[in-house]
């Protein structure tokens, strides 16, 4: 059997832990299950543990979360479309934006639907991502200011996301500076500055972001614990909440490097960072996981004896060593995914997700305390 293991303990010590950083920097915070891919038990396990503000970058998954938790706070993160504004409208409370013509559209779906909705102005500082150009961002402020059923809810910045930009002060203070512009400008206040992610944690823990960006939106270390600027885990943080487990379909000692000449007719690419000699030998382990269930470079053995050698579409061939280790056909072997080989995992429909513990027992288990990652805001008129 094949699986990921998501343990409900970990995540919760992660959740407290990013909480208490939060609650240092004075910054509400907003859970981002986009990884989840709308996975029940870990939803619900979530809700368990006090997340009452969710967001999410498809509204399929915005509306599993609202069938486990139906008051919690949404989030929309991925700018929406105009095909999409409607269900944005009856879904989600907040959204991110950066065109005009789309808030317009969503005001006047908010209006028939007789709701108010929350927007973030989103600004390009690097990621080459969403966001307006700063040049812009008086004239564009003035066209959506004014609208009856939008209320803007402050500005926000996506960096380290797509095009690996590092976080660095001078662009948040950038960011502070055009809140303080806007709101000496048109003299209404801008209650949020969204601009934390996981790739922002570091600064917040060396105590070098400016305070005035009071809102996060946190995924992947929460999973993960990674520290995406120094690599590793960030301290206090537990990096074993998600692990793969792929059992071995075949257990051979065999050559490691290919005996005829290689082409380039292998629909995939292998990367073996290990050097070898031809005719040396070891034995291989083939797992029944693939490129189609994951990014196989994301993956990385726990045991740090073994690596792997390559994979196709269906299997992963694993190299254990001079000695098979004890494995034997039946056995399994697992690995920490990265993110993008997290996230694959999770949409996939091959791989069994099993929560440890079982969330129903977790949940009678379940002793909560004062720790929530509270809403935003006040609830939107549903």
């Amino acid at each position: 059997m094949n699986r990921i293991l998501i343990n409900l303990d970990a995540i919760y010590q992660n959740l407290e832990t990013i909480g208490s950083w939060m609650e240092d920097h004075g910054a509400n915070w907003t859970v981002v299950t986009k990884v989840l891919c709308g996975h029940q038990d870990t939803l619900k396990a979530l809700q368990y543990m006090g997340v009452r503000s969710m967001g999410d970058s498809r509204l399929e998954n915005i509306r599993a979360i609202e069938r486990i938790h139906p008051e919690f706070e949404s989030w929309y993160l991925r700018v929406p479309d105009l095909t999409s504004v409607s269900d944005v409208i009856r879904h989600a409370d907040v959204s991110l934006n950066s065109e005009i013509g789309v808030i317009e559209a969503l005001n006047d779906e908010a209006r028939k639907k007789d709701r108010m909705h929350g927007v973030v102005i989103m600004i390009e500082l690097g990621d080459l991502r969403e966001g307006i150009l700063p040049g812009s961002l008086i004239n564009f402020y003035k066209h959506v200011f004014h609208l009856s059923n939008i209320e803007v809810k402050g500005i926000g910045a996506n960096l380290g996301c797509m095009a690996g930009v590092v976080p660095t002060v001078d662009q948040f203070m950038q960011l502070v500076l055009y809140k303080e512009l806007l709101e000496l400008k048109f003299e209404h206040p801008l209650h949020l500055v969204s601009a934390g992610s996981s790739a922002v944690l570091p600064l917040v823990l060396d105590k070098q972001l400016p305070k005035a960006i009071n809102h996060f939106r946190i995924g992947e270390s929460i999973f993960l614990g990674t520290d995406l600027i120094n690599g590793g885990i960030l301290p206090g943080l537990r990096g074993d909440a998600i692990v793969l487990e792929a059992e071995i379909a075949e257990i051979k000692k065999k050559g490691l490097v290919p005996l005829a000449e290689t082409t380039s007719i292998a629909p995939f690419i292998s990367e073996v960072s290990e050097e070898r000699i031809p005719g040396q030998r070891g034995f291989r382990a083939l797992i029944s996981i693939g490129h189609l269930d994951t990014e196989i470079s994301g993956l990385t053995p726990i045991n740090p004896q073994y690596s792997i050698a390559g994979a196709s579409s269906d299997i992963t061939v694993v190299n254990i060593g001079d000695e098979r280790d004890g494995l034997k056909v039946g056995d399994t072997i697992q690995f920490r995914p990265n993110y993008a080989a997290f996230v694959r995992l999770m949409n996939g429909k091959y791989i069994e997700k099993t929560v440890l513990p079982d969330v129903d027992r977790f949940r009678k288990n379940w002793r909560a305390d004062s720790f929530e990652v509270a809403p935003v805001f006040e609830q939107a008129a549903q």
